[in-house]
């Protein structure tokens, strides 16, 4: 298409046009590139308390201006958090790694590490889980602690000692106690005081007495054979300062809850949340003590639970650089640049299409066809060759009525005009012999 037959106003609307729909396609793409993305997030806990610490960490990331934000998803528990995440329902969870279905998860980090807590009455003469023959022993949460309650049972053989295990509600413990309906209660808590205080709270409280924790001794046996408890020592006077209760160290098993991933959630969107979450929790610490358990996951290859490569490249240090990302882009920004400035330039020129050339560019014009002419395959090219010598000559006429040309320019262009149509004329005679050879030679070939 020759530019010179669009009016201008028509030219400088369509590159106009296109300028906006680029500036507009890189506006869009640069706003989809910076929005935060929105995970959701399944939590529950039988107190409340998770869901709790999400939401204080969710409207952290929101007031921080993270890359990654919360949609929260509450469920009654540990255990249907795990159970909404398996069925494909949320991005993120908090779970208990020894309740549900996590093959489909990595970990993200550390939320907090719950200690399993077998407590007796005070004034128990009960020391080991073995002591509990023909009891029957309470458990909070019986939902979410049957993997612990088989495991306990397996190891000591409870069946055959005759131990029984009861469900029992957090309100009915202190209850059940009284009334002599269960020896022991079993609950799984961190150690934090929010969760002892709840456990002092289920019995009358004495200066000289405090509640009996009983060890799990073959704690390390049990986590030798499920990877999803670890042996555990609960520090001497943990329920209690003066008289210290435990008096001593006591062994038992540990638990971990994690905030777990997909596994197709990308590794930077990942490493991102990782880094935007121990943000947070450095920032809500002062208000909420218990974040301090929020830590990095075990990013070794045999961990129980397989940490999010994402997640592993924050911790480990090893996240891509500016650079890394970007090298390929700033190597080619030269190229990309030149490019940019020839679409520039060849706008430039596709606006102005159809102003009077300076006498350089008449010239150059002029000049231009001669290869153009000795090329030429037919006369109608020869004539549209012919018609464009017309209008340079044309333009540059009505420079000079107007005075903007000096006489040797005009010259100039007519002495390249005047070579011009002898190399049309003597390439219409070579056309012209072509033709008449070929006919003769068809001629010939007819007869």
């Amino acid at each position: 298409m020759n530019p010179t037959r669009l009016p201008a106003w028509l030219r400088i609307t369509l590159v106009a046009g296109i300028a906006v729909l680029v500036a507009g396609a890189g506006l869009l793409g640069w706003r989809w590139y910076a929005k935060p993305v929105t995970l959701t997030v399944a939590v529950g806990s039988l107190d409340g308390e998770a869901s709790r610490l999400v939401t204080a960490i969710a409207r952290r990331l929101t007031q921080s201006g993270a890359p990654v934000r919360f949609a929260m998803t509450e469920t009654g528990s540990a255990l249907e958090a795990a159970n909404t995440f398996a069925a494909g329902k949320a991005d993120l969870a908090v779970v208990r790694g020894d309740a549900g279905d996590l093959s489909q998860a990595q970990v993200v980090a550390i939320v907090a590490q719950a200690a399993v807590l077998l407590v007796a009455p005070p004034g128990s003469t009960v020391t080991d889980l073995a002591d509990l023959k023909r009891a029957t022993i309470g458990v909070v949460s019986g939902d979410i602690n049957r993997r612990i309650v088989k495991a306990l049972t397996d190891e000591y053989d409870l069946g055959r000692a005759g131990v029984t295990f009861r469900d029992v509600a957090p309100a009915d413990a202190r209850k059940a106690l009284e009334s002599k309906e269960v020896r022991a209660i079993l609950v799984v808590v961190p150690l934090a005081e929010k969760y002892l205080a709840m456990i002092r709270g289920l019995f009358p409280q004495a200066q000289k007495t405090a509640p009996v924790l009983i060890a799990i001794e073959q704690a390390g046996a049990i986590a030798g054979r499920e990877r999803a408890f670890e042996s555990f020592d609960v520090p001497k006077g943990t329920l209690r300062g003066a008289p210290p209760a435990p008096p001593d160290d006591l062994t038992t098993l540990r638990t971990t809850f994690y905030l777990v991933g997909r596994k197709k959630l990308d590794n930077d969107l990942v490493a991102s949340l990782a880094e935007s979450v121990m943000n947070a929790r450095r920032d809500l610490l002062p208000e909420m003590p218990i974040l301090s358990q929020i830590a990095a996951p075990d990013t070794d290859a045999d961990a129980y639970l397989p940490v999010h490569p994402g997640a592993a490249a924050f911790f480990n240090g090893t996240q891509e650089s500016f650079l890394d990302k970007w090298g390929n882009i700033i190597f080619l920004a030269p190229m990309i640049a030149g490019g940019l400035a020839s679409v520039l330039a060849a706008a430039w020129k596709f606006m102005r299409a159809g102003q009077p050339l300076t006498q350089e560019q008449a010239l150059d014009a002029l000049y231009a066809l001669g290869q153009r002419i000795r090329l030429s395959g037919s006369e109608a090219e020869l004539d549209e060759i012919e018609m464009e010598i017309d209008r340079v000559l044309l333009a540059q006429r009505k420079k000079e009525v107007l005075g903007e040309d000096e006489a040797r320019d005009v010259v100039a262009l007519n002495v390249a005009a005047h070579r011009l149509e002898n190399l049309i004329h003597d390439r219409r005679l070579i056309l012209a012999s072509q033709q008449g050879s070929k006919a003769a030679a068809t001629g010939s070939g007819l007869s």
